[in-house]
C-alpha cells in the first residue's frame, strides 16, 4: 500500500467529495488544492496501484484506498480539534497547519491526540470523525484526559499539563507562584471567585487565566 502525501491529499478530497454526494473526476480536479496535488495522469496512476477506480466522470476508492482515506480523515479532523480547543489558533491558521501536521502523525500518536481531546465525534467544521482503535476500546462516558481546569469539581485534584498564553508576563507571574507544568492544583472553591490550594498556598485566579490552564485530574 502506498503512503504519499499528495497522494492522500486527493484521497482525502474523495471522501470529502462523496460526504458531500459528489464523485465526479471532473469536479474534483477543479478543486484548487487537488490541482496541486494532482491531475489525471496522477488518478490514473492510484486506479493503476488499486487506490481508487474509475469510470468514465466517475471516481470512487477502492479497499485500500478507502482504509488510507479514512485514516488521512481521521489524522486531519484530529488535528483540527486539537489546534482549535488547546492551541486556540484562529479559523484561517487551522486548515493550512492541520494539513501540514496531519502527515507527521503516527497511529500511535493519532491515537494518544484522540484520547486526549476525549475521542471527539466531530472535527471543528461538525464532519465526523472516523473511530480509531482508542475509541472502540473505550466504553461508556468519554472524557477528555486533558481538561480546562474550570472543569474540575471543588475539592478535586489536577496535575497542570500545559498553559496556553501569549502573554509572558503573565506565564512570569504564574511561574513564581509554582504554576506550571507538572505542579499539583487543588480547586477550594469556583464561586463567588476560583481559589485553588497549591503546596500550602490559596491563590484566587482571573477568570482568564483559569481558561489557559489544562490539567490531568488526579484520582
Amino acid at each position: 500500500m502506498i503512503k504519499d502525501k499528495g497522494v492522500e491529499e486527493v484521497l482525502e478530497f474523495i471522501w470529502s467529495q462523496r460526504e458531500q454526494g459528489s464523485n465526479s473526476v471532473r469536479e474534483l480536479l477543479a478543486i484548487e488544492e487537488v490541482a496541486e496535488e494532482a491531475d489525471m495522469e496522477t488518478l490514473r496512476r492510484m486506479a493503476g496501484n488499486n487506490l481508487i477506480k474509475m469510470d468514465g466522470d466517475t471516481v470512487v476508492l477502492s479497499l485500500d484506498g478507502e482504509k488510507l482515506a479514512e485514516a488521512a480523515i481521521r489524522r486531519h479532523r484530529l488535528a483540527e480539534r486539537l489546534l482549535t480547543e488547546v492551541l486556540s489558533l484562529d479559523a484561517e491558521s487551522i486548515e493550512k497547519n492541520a494539513c501540514s501536521f496531519e502527515h507527521t502523525l503516527s497511529h500511535e500518536v493519532t491515537d494518544s491526540i484522540c484520547t486526549l481531546l476525549g475521542h471527539p465525534p466531530t472535527c471543528p467544521h461538525g464532519l465526523p470523525i472516523p473511530k480509531g482503535d482508542c475509541c472502540r476500546k473505550t466504553g461508556g462516558e468519554l472524557k477528555p484526559i486533558v481538561q480546562q481546569l474550570s472543569a474540575l469539581d471543588v475539592g478535586d485534584t489536577g496535575r497542570i499539563a500545559f498553559i496556553v498564553s501569549n502573554i509572558h508576563s503573565r506565564l512570569d507571574k504564574l511561574g513564581s507562584l509554582g504554576i506550571v507544568p507538572g505542579s499539583s492544583v487543588r480547586v477550594h472553591q469556583k464561586r463567588p471567585a476560583f481559589v485553588i490550594q497549591i503546596g500550602e498556598t490559596t491563590l484566587a485566579l482571573d477568570p482568564e487565566i483559569i481558561k489557559e490552564i489544562y490539567v490531568k485530574k488526579v484520582f
